[in-house]
């Protein structure tokens, strides 16, 4: 474990890094006895000195939802970051790759709750009874730190989240079987990857069960209005300036955008 002190220069560093677009020395470098406490604490204080410069959190993001990622993370359960309304993008926009640092690109569904969704021992029903919509979804993940990285470094790093573009259909999550969608990712008109939705824990609900859980023994719950990034099931794609980018979410509609 590190002290609060550690865990708030962690923080400053981390809102540096994000400002200057210059990746820093992995915090797990920098103080290797952090934990996976401490990273969820960097966290938060990061997002705490976002929402007082002005931003406001909109949603979580759930990350490492496969077992092969958790296996590669040394984990044994998914991760989560907030996602803040600077973070959105409309779908066709043109976004500046000078933002990002080593942007890359997934594949999701974003869940939109129609009431507040807490408590423990959640389930599927519970988690799809409180949204009112789903949307396809593209999160671009991104490195404030060097690589590579410990589990440590990600979480603190806000999962990695850097933003979201969200287009298509969108769907009641009764009126389609959710486990079943399929899509491709085309980088400048050629495919780079393709999934289905099942990959995210079975069920992409699933993840949203998790992170609700997870969050109910800090007595947090998740908000009437925000977005949940269920989990990519697509491996990232690196993007950069110039490129395309045309995801087909089949029945669901597509989402364009491209880097500028």
């Amino acid at each position: 474990m590190i002290n609060a002190k550690q865990r708030q220069d962690a923080a400053n560093a981390l809102l540096q890094a994000e400002k200057d677009r210059q990746p820093i020395q992995q915090v797990s470098k920098t103080w290797p006895e952090m934990e996976i406490e401490d990273s969820y604490a960097i966290q938060q204080l990061w997002t705490a000195a976002r929402v007082k410069a002005g931003a406001r959190v909109v949603g979580h993001k759930i990350g490492l939802t496969s077992k092969a990622m958790q296996r590669a993370s040394k984990m044994t359960e998914p991760d989560y970051g907030v996602l803040l309304d600077d973070m959105l993008y409309p779908d066709g926009a043109k976004i500046p790759a000078s933002r990002f640092h080593m942007p890359r690109l997934e594949v999701e569904l974003a869940f939109v709750l129609g009431k507040p969704l807490g408590g423990k021992n959640l389930t599927v029903y519970d988690v799809l009874d409180a949204t009112a919509y789903v949307t396809p979804a593209l999160e671009i993940i991104d490195y404030r730190t060097e690589v590579p990285r410990e589990i440590c470094d990600t979480i603190a790093d806000n999962a990695a989240a850097a933003a979201m573009v969200t287009g298509g259909r969108v769907v009641r999550p009764m009126d389609v079987d959710l486990r079943w969608i399929g899509a491709t990712l085309s980088k400048n008109g050629v495919i780079e990857e393709s999934g289905v939705s099942a990959a995210v824990m079975g069920h992409p609900a699933m993840g949203i069960v998790w992170l609700a859980n997870k969050l109910a023994v800090h007595g947090i719950t998740l908000e009437a209005g925000h977005i949940l990034l269920a989990g990519s099931f697509t491996r990232p794609t690196a993007v950069e300036a110039g490129d395309t980018i045309h995801a087909d979410f089949g029945p669901l509609g597509s989402i364009g955008l491209s880097f500028s």
